[in-house]
């Protein structure tokens, strides 16, 4: 059976109800997409945790090298990985036990989908989470 994404309606009600993000492959550089989606995103209230091996810090936030570093509940890891790098950041993820995988527009991959659903969490493919918010969360 082919992977479908979440409905409006419960993207909607997983942006209400969540807090904290996790971005995997978050920059430091705001020319970068990772960067301004997660901009936009803290700016809306969400507390942003950048992951990232190779940066100190972003959005004023310190950077930890892996999700497992994480010592506070997440709500979603928005993944900013290439699609054929999605397996071992989803594997992390389930360690963590966040309740969404939100892989950005773009990134794809229905291996590591079917993994994380396994695992009891929601997975949201190719979608942009910044234009989710825009479009879905009312203000």
């Amino acid at each position: 059976m082919a992977f479908m994404n979440p409905s409006n309606e419960e993207r909607r009600k997983i942006l209400e109800e969540a807090k904290t993000i996790a971005v995997v492959g978050l920059s430091n550089k705001p020319e970068r997409t990772s960067y301004m989606v997660s901009q936009a995103m803290q700016n809306n209230g969400y507390k942003i945790i950048p992951v990232n091996p190779t940066i100190e810090e972003s959005l004023g936030e310190k950077a930890v090298s892996s999700l497992t570093e994480i010592k506070e509940p997440v709500d979603i890891v928005n993944v900013f990985r290439r699609s054929e790098e999605v397996g071992p950041v989803v594997d992390d993820a389930i360690k963590i036990k966040p309740k969404v995988i939100w892989m950005q527009q773009g990134v794809y991959n229905e291996e590591a989908a079917k993994k994380a659903q396994e695992a009891g969490i929601t997975v949201v493919m190719d979608q942009c989470i910044k234009v989710d918010h825009a479009l879905l969360v009312r203000k």
